[in-house]
């Protein structure tokens, strides 16, 4: 019972730093910190550097987005990871990190249900205003800056995935069992807030169906599978009704 609620602790704290972490450390228009550090540190061109990269005013904006991207990847995935590694010294294969091939129709029976709703909310202002975060220039081509963009948009919902159905789900399975899957939906309904609404309330509901699927399957591969061919989806629709496709 000690061991159990010692757990249930390491998972709890290390997700409320992690969720600081990207909450406060992950802002585009906050990288002071960051510049002060280096510039402490003596590293006085590295600090003059990272300041011109991510100011609003820089020639490209993609340095910004890698700067958001590398905190989530950061807050969701390193840090948990060293907790798992290092205070409940277990294996992060054994947090849903363990492929699992045998389940491919059902995620991909999930996909297939959540394409409508997503076309049909490309239609709605708000979704064009809010997607894609990289947001192409006039006469911008897709590629390099677009591309790169997209694939770091997945690396951190990979990490995303990890931190909410892998970290949080498997790491409190032991101690409660199936209840394990609504601890999560809290947290991942909140990081939607200022999104639009439908995409908001939503966001229950998924985190509930990934999280069972998560579970019952052990591995977090397909919810993240599924998560980032959502996440392409609405930004090559936004593009799209934006007239760059």
């Amino acid at each position: 019972a000690h061991r159990a609620a010692r757990d249930v602790a390491v998972v709890c704290f290390t997700a409320a730093l992690s969720l600081m972490f990207v909450r406060f450390a992950g802002r585009e228009d906050d990288s002071a910190w960051a510049v002060r550090a280096l510039s402490f540190l003596g590293l006085d061109g590295a600090a003059a550097d990272l300041s011109r990269a991510v100011a609003k005013n820089a020639p490209t904006q993609i340095w910004r987005k890698v700067w958001w991207a590398s905190a989530r990847v950061i807050g969701y995935g390193v840090i948990p990871l060293l907790s798992v590694v290092f205070l409940l010294k277990q294996s992060p294969l054994d947090l849903g990190l363990r492929g699992r091939g045998d389940h491919k129709h059902l995620y991909l029976l999930l996909f297939v249900l959540v394409t409508p709703f997503v076309l049909a909310a490309s239609f709605d202002p708000a979704f064009q205003a809010k997607y894609p975060y990289y947001k192409l220039a006039k006469g911008e081509e897709l590629w390099p800056h677009f591309v790169c963009w997209e694939l770091l948009y997945a690396s951190q919902f990979l990490a995303l995935e990890f931190f909410f159905r892998g970290f949080l789900i498997h790491g409190l399975k032991k101690s409660l069992g199936y209840a394990a899957v609504f601890v999560p939906i809290m947290p991942y309904a909140m990081i939607h807030f200022g999104k639009p609404l439908p995409e908001a309330l939503g966001s229950i509901f998924t985190g509930f169906l990934l999280g069972t699927v998560a579970l019952k399957t052990k591995s977090i591969w397909g919810g993240a599978a599924i998560h980032i061919g959502v996440a392409w989806s609405m930004d090559l629709l936004s593009i799209w009704h934006a007239g760059h496709l």
